[in-house]
């Protein structure tokens, strides 16, 4: 079975599992803060504000990330849905986290526009079911300051506690039932963005 999905991506562009007002990201956490996030429906007073955040739109990129959920301190996937207007918010203010001379020109500019940005983009090769990179890049956003307090506390919609699908798919995976692992994966389509939201990240 070819494990990629059927139309292949742009090179950078954001898929994700999404409505019309929010986009579904994925995280990994120790079971004392996942398992309480999943339950209250929002991080306990043990989640760092001051620390930054990564979220990614891409369930095999976070499985590749966590290891299907067995490292150490990312036992708990969570499937966190936010609002869409608060991703843009964050994409519109990020800076790359690598310097770009064709975007950003001057080094020193960007190293202060890295600084004082509340999120930063990186662009990671996407992976497949067997966590094998792809040619095509997932997208990562972090958030600091501002924008992880923000995401915390007012762009959260839901948060579910997805470890036993990953559990499962991995089994799958494993057995070599590659066709039903894939049908279980979150269907992930190319989320619209509005023009410029994207143009000062593309790598």
């Amino acid at each position: 079975m070819n494990d990629q999905p059927s139309d292949r991506p742009h090179e950078f562009e954001v898929r994700a599992r999404h409505t019309e007002s929010t986009v579904t990201v994925y995280q990994a956490y120790r079971p004392e803060i996942g398992r309480a996030a999943a339950r209250d429906g929002r991080f306990p007073p043990s989640w760092s504000r001051e620390r930054m955040t990564w979220i990614k739109p891409s369930f095999l990129w976070m499985m590749y990330r966590c290891g299907w959920g067995t490292k150490k301190d990312q036992e708990t996937v969570l499937a966190v849905e936010i609002s869409r207007e608060g991703f843009v918010r964050a994409l519109r203010d990020a800076c790359l986290s690598h310097y770009v001379p064709a975007l950003h020109g001057d080094p020193d500019a960007w190293k202060r526009k890295l600084r004082q940005a509340p999120a930063r983009v990186q662009w990671d090769p996407e992976r497949d079911l067997r966590l094998n990179p792809l040619p095509y890049r997932s997208l990562q956003l972090g958030l600091a300051g501002e924008a992880s307090a923000r995401y915390a506390d007012e762009w959260i919609v839901g948060i579910e506690d997805v470890t036993g699908l990953a559990t499962e798919i991995h089994a799958l995976v494993r057995e070599g039932e590659s066709d039903r692992a894939a049908r279980l994966l979150p269907e992930e389509r190319t989320c619209p963005l509005d023009d410029g939201v994207l143009a000062h990240l593309r790598a």
